[in-house]
């Protein structure tokens, strides 16, 4: 591919390291662009950093999930540029057009409507793409409503799992939700107002009635946290209707039951005691103890055992 062919063309020109299976993308590369990861405010846009301004204000293009919706931000920011679509249902074309623009030199800062871009959305892609061409990929930190749910939970914040949004399919969802239910760490999850309820009862059905916080409009004005239960939260919900996207944070479960063991037979367990020294007499006593029978009984067995009778 055109994108592998200029790769090998940076490797060979040293700007490309290649150790021991992996690669350093060299900060002194000249012939490919530069993908900018820019986070944006998830509803306060004072939490627009300024190096996130810079770093749009200089892109050669600026790729968006919503153009519409990026367009209000850089106006508001009075930031002039080239905006591009990328979306879900777009990132299959678009993703092949931006490569080829990044491997022409152009630099692109990457936006999703809000927030980190890559996080629950198809930046990902994106980012794997320009990874796999060797082209260096920038990180430009700002808001993230994950975080921000998890660090005023009240809940342990170490470790955490982040799952996203679950599977719009009723019966996906709750084979995902089966597949984490002994997570050993706190659970984050996204999900849409008119679908927070459904989630919800089913999280009660499958997980049982752990302690959550639900953040809602985070960072705006009408922010709000609910902390309880999950069965406590449906209640909250059914009396408030849910109104903006939520973020989930879910106390971890019990441990995962281990398998009972099938217990050894007393004879077997009296050979076993026998195996590592323990004289017959002790070892009689402790297995016929442990297993509420008759030491004469185990005994008997035992001769009959050795003396190659069936009993």
């Amino acid at each position: 591919s055109a994108a592998s062919d200029v790769y090998k063309r940076q490797e060979q020109a040293g700007i490309v390291l290649v150790f021991a299976g992996g690669y350093i993308v060299s900060a002194e590369q000249t012939d490919f662009g530069i993908l900018y990861l820019c986070a944006t405010p998830i509803g306060n846009l004072e939490d627009m950093t300024p190096r996130a301004q810079r770093m749009l204000a200089e892109a050669d293009i600026i790729a968006a999930e919503d153009t519409r919706h990026t367009l209000q931000l850089l106006n508001r920011f009075n930031i002039k540029g080239r905006l591009v679509r990328y979306d879900e249902h777009s990132k299959e074309r678009q993703g092949a057009y931006l490569l080829d623009e990044l491997l022409s030199g152009k630099n692109i800062a990457l936006v999703s409507d809000a927030g980190f871009p890559g996080i629950a959305d198809p930046g990902e892609q994106l980012a794997r793409l320009a990874i796999d061409a060797g082209v260096q990929v920038v990180p430009v930190p700002g808001a993230n409503a994950a975080l921000c749910a998890l660090i005023a939970s009240g809940l342990p914040a170490s470790p955490f799992f982040f799952g996203g949004f679950l599977p719009k399919s009723k019966k996906n969802r709750r084979q995902q939700l089966e597949e984490w239910q002994y997570l050993p760490a706190t659970v984050i999850l996204y999900e849409a107002p008119h679908r927070i309820e459904q989630v919800l009862r089913e999280v009660l059905e499958v997980w049982g009635d752990r302690q959550l916080a639900a953040a809602r409009e985070l960072t705006k004005l009408h922010e709000e946290f609910f902390r309880g239960t999950v069965s406590q939260c449906l209640i909250w919900l059914h009396e408030n209707k849910p109104r903006g996207e939520f973020c989930l944070v879910i106390a971890r479960g019990l441990e995962q039951p281990q398998p009972a063991q099938e217990a050894k037979d007393p004879l077997a367990q009296v050979q076993e005691l026998l195996a590592r020294g323990v004289d017959k007499k002790t070892a009689l006593a402790q297995v016929a103890k442990a297993n509420k029978i008759p030491k004469r009984e185990l005994y008997n067995k035992l001769i009959s055992e050795e003396e190659g009778i069936n009993i």
